[in-house]
């Protein structure tokens, strides 16, 4: 079968290797030949090859397995030992190895959901990111709060949307890259265009939000300038993916502003994927809005290095049936 694999950082090259085979499965796994996937922003450091690149004996570069990474897939189902993933139904959710840059991936049924009929495989890419988003804003204090999403990529803007609609007062945006063409359509009450550290260091006590999402990870900075923004009180949620095990944090601020620092990674995830599919069942027009690039995998490198420019995108999805 065919695959992408990183040949050194930022460059996929396709490659040959051996299809993986349907007796081969253990127990919940599925054999999925992949129909489109997503580009996330938590691949992107690994394109770049600072997560999950090998270094040999000899001191070379090794890419790691073919396929790899992307996590975000849709795939018909070849093969599967799930008791709820039919053979010959569409499947969304994740690849848990992080190797859907190929044409068959093997995965666990436990994180994968059907796609409703009627979707494209590139619109039905979608419901993973609305799952993760949808576990994220789960037990928010949101009702009447002001809520700052600190980065407004993709996943930043479905996480304003939700939160505006789940009754948050007042929903800012924060991003150097100006959003402001589109902040009607994700429920942004006020965008401002400047990083994060300009805008907390700039609030009074009256216009510090009860929520800040830091949307962004990546770095420890925006952590840091969320703990500095959020109200006495207030409650912040860490959504974008770290990329270092430990982050030196401010805790006398944090203590003394009685603030409630929380993680959100995505469990329940067939529950989630469902829940994410009856949203964009309902709000049609979310694919056309926020996914700016349709790329075939033939052109997959492309589409890796419009990702890594936020100013250029917003979702971008590859077509690979």
């Amino acid at each position: 079968m065919w695959a992408y694999q990183l040949s050194g950082p930022c460059r996929l090259e396709r490659v040959d290797v051996e299809r993986p085979l349907a007796e081969d499965l253990a127990e919940d796994e599925v054999l999925l030949r992949t129909l489109a996937g997503g580009v996330c922003g938590s691949d992107l450091p690994k394109f770049r090859g600072g997560k999950g690149a090998v270094i040999t004996p000899d001191g070379g570069w090794q890419a790691g397995r073919p396929g790899f990474p992307m996590h975000e897939v849709v795939g018909e189902v070849v093969a599967s030992r799930h008791r709820a993933v039919a053979v010959g139904s569409r499947a969304v959710g994740w690849a848990v190895r992080s190797d859907a840059l190929a044409e068959f991936v093997t995965t666990d049924g436990n994180q994968l959901q059907a796609v409703p009929p009627g979707l494209r495989p590139e619109q039905a890419v979608l419901i993973q990111s609305l799952a993760c988003v949808w576990y994220a804003v789960e037990g928010l204090p949101v009702a009447g709060a002001r809520v700052a999403v600190v980065g407004l990529g993709a996943m930043g803007l479905l996480l304003a949307r939700i939160l505006k609609e789940r009754g948050a007062a007042e929903v800012i945006g924060v991003d150097p890259v100006d959003r402001t063409p589109v902040a009607h359509l994700f429920g942004l009450d006020r965008v401002v265009v400047a990083p994060s550290g300009p805008w907390s260091a700039s609030l009074a006590d009256r216009d510090r939000p009860a929520i800040v999402v830091e949307a962004v990870g990546h770095q420890v900075g925006t952590l840091q300038h969320a703990i500095d923004a959020c109200a006495v009180g207030g409650q912040i949620v860490c959504f974008g993916i770290p990329d270092d095990e430990y982050y030196p944090l401010d805790m006398e601020r944090l203590m003394r502003k009685n603030l409630t620092l929380c993680g959100r990674v995505t469990r329940r995830r067939r529950e989630m994927l469902a829940c994410g599919a009856q949203y964009l069942l309902d709000s049609p027009e979310l694919f056309e809005n926020l996914v700016t690039h349709e790329v075939p995998v033939a052109d997959v490198q492309r589409a890796f290095t419009l990702a890594l420019d936020p100013a250029a995108r917003l979702k971008v999805v590859v077509r690979m049936g």
